[in-house]
């Protein structure tokens, strides 16, 4: 099978009939001007050495030698073998808790945009991966399924805020759950559960949860954003902080507990986070570590480049045409073998 890595460049062809337009267009008014001194063959006989078809034989070796430099940058291709690439990884889906109260600033700016910030510079470190992204607040949502497409995963995370959710709590049991059951049916690969929250205003069964995921093989990992101190929970519109019931600011403080002993229950580790280090390039090393299986092949077609051939070939041409006089060699000219 042949063809051109880079087609576009053959559009450049279209320069060679213009040149040949513009050469044969001075080479009429270089014959007009001749005639200005006598007819054609008295003027001919004034110049023995000149010679109307060697310039246009060099000009042809140079046209030949454009073309040829064309069809190279155009990569011309041929032959193809299927190759099959072999990707090994784990999966992964990350929780993300979006509820009010990862608004707080106790982490700069704050508790969810740096926890987004973190997620995205792990996906730009993910080769081989799949990786999922659920959201939950009062209750859980799949905001990605599980995939291989970085770019989506991105585009994704940048679309997830508090606004996606309508109840509102952390609900990590109905994430945890949501989660084993978003996973592939490949029970070689390692399969990992990523949980980013503050784990306050903890419901559901979240421990239960938890231990049924390792039973089946999966790991819980946690990752604790604010402060035990707390923080104030901006309003959405960043006219001043949420309040209770009798009008009082709402001091939001992570619940390390809770979620240190989901991550126990759940056969992973806890780690906190601060504005410097959410965490998860720690985590993701350690996740490195663990077994990984074939999650796919890939098969391509693999084609050879001929681009050499048509540079040796104008290389060539370039040195005939510098050997190639205008004019007539005087010495060949007088020989003669049939006289």
């Amino acid at each position: 099978m042949f063809r051109f890595e880079n087609i576009d460049i053959l559009y450049l062809l279209f320069v060679i009939p213009l040149l040949f337009a513009g050469y044969f267009f001075y080479r009429s008014n270089f014959r007009k001007r001749l005639k200005m001194f006598g007819t054609e063959a008295v003027v001919y006989q004034l110049m023995p050495l000149y010679s109307s078809a060697r310039p246009l034989l060099k000009f042809t070796v140079l046209m030949l030698v454009l073309a040829l430099m064309i069809f190279a940058l155009a990569r011309p291709q041929f032959g193809s073998k299927l190759k099959e690439v072999k990707r090994e990884g784990i999966e992964m889906i990350i929780a993300l808790d979006v509820s009010n109260s990862m608004l707080a600033t106790d982490i700069k700016p704050n508790r969810l945009e740096r926890a987004k910030q973190a997620i995205n510079t792990l996906i730009s470190k993910m080769k081989n991966d799949r990786i999922g992204l659920i959201i939950f607040a009062g209750d859980a949502y799949t905001q990605l399924p599980i995939t291989t497409d970085y770019t989506s995963a991105k585009m994704f995370l940048a679309n997830t805020g508090p606004d996606v959710v309508s109840k509102q709590g952390t609900a990590i049991g109905k994430a945890i759950k949501l989660g084993v059951r978003s996973f592939t049916q490949d029970e070689e690969a390692s399969k990992v559960i990523v949980i980013i929250s503050d784990g306050e205003n903890h419901e559901g069964d979240a421990l239960e949860s938890a231990r049924m995921a390792a039973e089946k093989g999966i790991s819980i990992y946690t990752i604790g954003m604010g402060s035990p101190n707390g923080s104030l929970i901006p309003l959405r519109n960043g006219r001043g902080f949420v309040t209770d019931r009798q009008g009082n600011p709402v001091t939001s403080r992570m619940n390390p507990e809770m979620l240190n002993k989901i991550a126990v229950e759940g056969g992973g580790k806890y780690y906190t986070a601060s504005s410097t280090n959410v965490g998860l390039n720690r985590l993701y090393s350690e996740l490195q570590k663990l077994d990984k299986a074939e999650i796919d092949k890939q098969v391509y077609s693999e084609y050879d480049d001929q681009y050499a051939y048509f540079i040796s070939i104008a290389l060539i041409l370039i040195i005939f045409e510098l050997l190639l006089h205008n004019r007539k060699n005087k010495r060949l000219s007088n020989l003669k073998l049939f006289s």
